[in-house]
């Protein structure tokens, strides 16, 4: 369920270097050249058209792998929209984009590349599996501060990291024990109907559901994983409300994720207002597939995202977590950790 408010709570205090901005593609790019300095790029021996070429300072990094990553870079900084999709075409990599992100596209490529021709990249410490989590809750028109929201929809996308396909799905419904009655708006909002909550579990059984679900995929135990979200609140409001609603304690297993909007708006450097999901998609070139906000419909658009994202070369790791009740910022500094095993939760005192 998307955010109803853009204000995201204060987390612990970070370096804002480390939260904030995106990976370095290979160094600093090298400086303009002059008239006499400029020929054409060259891409794996062949040249390419209407580009130029930058000459590297000898104060750039030893190695000389990134000398040829930052003119790369400064090649593809002058490449028309046109040239960035037929560059990406003759590789087999997707067209679609706006020019900025066909850029940065078309930079991880041969930044991957050179980096796999200097050493053997070993991804086992990467996550196995991506879960996808993207909650719907009972709501009211205006979204008044007093209305207590409760978890109607719990969908999980199982996305395998290695072939980049969704492997499988989870959804439930959930029926809500203190607004019993959907609203008119609400059902309107979400599609879910007042006869699918009322023949629903209550949130305990489904979560025993969703957990039981995890473990026949041998989550934290066989393979690495981590949960993904389109933003905070679904863990750190609606899943933390709904825990103490039902009375339990709130899961360890939840209380470390991906923000996919913070790690869309750092690699590809815009603003907040622009890691929307429907704009996320806009961006890379999809339309939006199935029905806004059906949670389940919402959880693949959201692993559609995260692919694109995966394919241009952005990391996606752990970068929020609840502690002690509070929403924190993770540095994207510490080394991968996979998501503990799942548990059913104790009960609250």
């Amino acid at each position: 369920m998307e955010d109803p408010q853009s204000k995201e709570p204060a987390g612990e205090a970070v370096a804002p270097a480390l939260l904030e901005s995106p990976r370095p593609e290979g160094g600093e790019e090298p400086p303009r050249p002059s008239t006499e300095e400029t020929q054409q790029c060259k891409f794996d021996g062949r040249e390419t058209k209407g580009s130029k070429f930058i000459t590297s300072s000898a104060s750039d990094f030893s190695d000389p792998v990134y000398k040829e990553i930052a003119i790369t870079n400064g090649c593809i900084n002058r490449m028309s929209k046109e040239e960035l999709r037929a560059k990406l075409s003759e590789f087999k990599l997707e067209t679609r984009g706006v020019k900025d992100v066909l850029k940065k596209r078309l930079k991880n490529y041969y930044k991957k590349q050179k980096l796999m021709l200097k050493e053997s990249n070993c991804a086992d410490g990467y996550y196995d599996y991506i879960c996808i989590i993207d909650f719907e809750a009972t709501c009211e028109e205006g979204n008044p501060p007093e209305f207590v929201h409760e978890i109607i929809e719990f969908p999980v996308v199982l996305l395998n990291t290695h072939t980049l396909e969704i492997e499988d799905t989870f959804q439930q419904y959930v029926r809500p024990e203190i607004n019993t009655q959907l609203s008119d708006f609400c059902i309107s909002l979400t599609g879910i109907t007042q006869d699918q909550v009322d023949r629903a579990d209550t949130f305990p059984q489904v979560l025993k559901k969703v957990i039981d679900w995890m473990k026949l995929k041998e989550l934290g135990t066989k393979y690495k994983y981590s949960l993904l979200t389109d933003g905070s609140w679904d863990m750190s409001k609606f899943l933390n409300i709904q825990c103490q609603l039902s009375r339990l304690k709130y899961p360890p297993f939840a209380k470390k994720w991906i923000n996919i909007r913070k790690s869309y708006g750092n690699f590809y450097k815009v603003p907040r207002s622009q890691t929307k999901l429907t704009i996320m998609l806009e961006k890379l070139g999809m339309d939006y597939d199935g029905r806004p906000h059906c949670g389940l419909d919402d959880s693949k658009n959201i692993a559609r995202i995260a692919v694109r994202m995966l394919q241009d070369g952005c990391e996606l790791r752990i970068n929020e977590k609840m502690h002690a009740g509070q929403l924190m910022s993770v540095s994207s500094s510490l080394p991968i950790e996979g998501t503990p095993p799942p548990q059913m939760p104790h009960s609250r005192k």
